[in-house]
C-alpha cells in the first residue's frame, strides 16, 4: 500500500476485520439479534463501508446517533432496519419516517413529532421507546420519583400507546442503556437489568407488542450475557476494541482491531544536545539527535494529551513523542536510528508489528480507545482492505 499523496497520513481500515468481530459477537449473543452500530461515521472507520461489512458478518440492524447519519445508509441503498436514536426538537423527521428508520423516542414531545410526520407522509412511524433505567442521561425515567408518583416512562407508553392504535405509530422496540456495563459485578448492572424488565412489563401492560427488547453495549455483550434479551447493539467491540481493556485485550474476546493509522516522516534533521523541542521546549534532546517530523496534529484528531506520552512505531522501534502535539505535526526523536523523510510511521493498529495499540494510546491520553479512533478528522483519508459488501 502506497500513502495517497493528497496526505501525509491515512487511516487503514480492515473490513474483513469488522465483518469476523460481528460473526463473533453474534455468536456470543446466542439467540439474540446483532444491532452494529455505526454512529459517528462508525467509530471513525467510515460510516457506509463499516455498515456493509458488519451486515455480512450477521448483524441484521445498524443503529447511529444522529438522523443524517441514518438517511446517508439509506442513499446509499442499504435497507437493513437503522435505529436512530438521539432526536431533538425541531428536527424534520418526514423523510426518516419516508425512508422507514426506526426512531428512538425519549419524551412524548418526540412521540408527537413522530405522529406528525406519519400524517404528513401518509407512512406509519417506526419508533422505539427508551426507557432511562438508572443511567440518568437520554430516555423516560422509569423508577418512581417521590411516593406514589407516576413515571414519565408510563406516561410515554400511554401515549405510545394511543398513537398506535391510531394508526400512525408503531412501537417496534423498547430499550434501554447500561451505566456500568464495562464494571459486570458493579450493583447496577443488575439493578437496570431488574428495571428494564419492569419497564418492559408495564409496556406490554398496556398492550405494546415490541418486535426487539435490548439494552446490552459491547461491554455487556462481551460480560453479561444474560441481559441479551432479543438483541445486542454492540459499537467499540465491532471495530475490534476492547471495552473492558482492565478484563482483556481485544484477543481475550476473538476481537481484531480494523484501524491501523499511518503517517510519512515529513523532515529530519541533526540537532544538539540540550535542544528544545516543540512549543515551550517541554522535551530537551539528551545528546546530538536525529529529529523526525510527523505531519499530523491535533487537528486531525491526534490528541494534545498525548504529547510526550503516546509512543509510535518509526525506524522499527517503538519511540515516545518528544515535547507538544501540535495543530498539525509533531516530534519524535529517533537518536541515530536511520530514519529519513518519506519513512512510514506507525501510529498505532493492531500490535502484531510491535506498534503500539490505539488502548496504548488512550492509556497515554488518559483516555479511552473509543476516543482515539472515532477522533480522527476528515482531512485524514481512509483506505480500505477487504471487500465485504462490495
Amino acid at each position: 500500500m502506497t500513502v495517497p499523496t493528497s496526505f501525509p497520513a491515512r487511516a487503514v481500515i480492515d473490513l474483513d476485520a469488522v465483518a469476523a468481530n460481528v460473526a463473533e459477537l453474534k455468536r456470543r449473543a446466542g439467540r439474540a439479534e446483532v444491532l452494529a452500530v455505526v454512529k459517528a461515521d462508525a467509530y471513525g472507520h467510515g460510516l457506509v463501508p463499516c455498515a456493509r461489512a458488519a451486515l455480512v458478518g450477521g448483524a441484521t440492524w445498524l443503529g447511529v446517533a444522529q438522523l443524517s447519519e441514518a438517511l446517508a445508509l439509506r442513499a446509499a441503498g442499504i435497507t437493513a432496519p437503522v435505529l436512530a436514536w438521539l432526536l431533538a426538537p425541531g428536527l424534520d423527521l418526514e423523510p426518516a419516517v419516508a425512508a422507514d428508520v426506526d426512531l428512538g423516542v425519549s419524551a412524548p414531545y418526540a412521540l408527537e413529532a413522530a405522529a406528525a410526520a406519519a400524517r404528513a407522509t401518509g407512512r406509519t412511524a417506526r419508533v422505539q421507546l427508551k426507557a432511562d433505567t438508572g443511567l440518568g442521561r437520554n430516555g423516560a425515567f422509569s423508577l418512581p420519583v417521590g411516593p406514589g408518583g407516576r413515571t414519565d416512562w408510563e406516561d410515554l407508553v400511554d401515549r405510545a400507546r394511543a398513537l398506535e392504535a391510531e394508526g400512525v405509530i408503531r412501537v417496534t422496540g423498547v430499550f434501554t442503556h447500561f451505566a456500568y456495563a464495562d464494571a459486570p459485578q458493579h450493583p447496577t448492572v443488575r439493578h437496570q437489568q431488574e428495571a428494564f424488565a419492569d419497564a418492559v412489563r408495564v409496556a406490554e401492560r398496556a398492550g405494546l407488542r415490541p418486535d426487539v427488547r435490548h439494552m446490552s453495549n459491547s461491554a455487556a455483550t462481551l460480560t453479561t450475557p444474560q441481559a441479551a434479551w432479543d438483541m445486542v447493539r454492540p459499537g467499540l467491540s465491532v471495530y475490534g476494541l476492547s471495552p473492558v481493556p482492565d478484563l482483556g485485550g481485544p484477543a481475550d474476546f476473538g476481537l481484531v482491531p480494523a484501524m491501523t493509522a499511518l503517517a510519512t516522516v515529513a523532515l529530519t534533521k541533526r540537532v544538539p544536545a540540550d535542544q528544545g523541542v516543540s512549543y515551550g521546549h517541554t522535551y530537551r534532546t539528551p545528546a546530538e539527535v536525529t529529529l523526525a517530523d510527523i505531519p499530523v496534529g491535533y487537528a486531525d484528531g491526534i490528541p494534545r494529551h498525548a504529547s510526550s506520552q503516546a509512543e509510535v512505531l518509526v525506524g522499527g522501534r517503538r519511540i515516545r513523542i518528544a515535547g507538544r502535539v501540535c495543530m498539525d505535526q509533531f516530534v519524535v526523536d529517533v537518536g541515530d536510528l536511520p530514519v529519513t523523510a518519506g519513512d512510514e510511521v506507525v501510529l498505532f493498529g493492531p500490535g502484531t508489528r510491535g506498534e503500539p495499540t490505539a488502548q496504548d494510546w488512550a492509556d497515554a491520553a488518559d483516555t479511552i480507545s473509543y476516543e482515539i479512533v472515532s477522533r480522527f478528522g476528515p482531512r485524514v483519508p481512509r483506505e480500505y482492505v477487504g471487500a465485504p459488501g462490495e
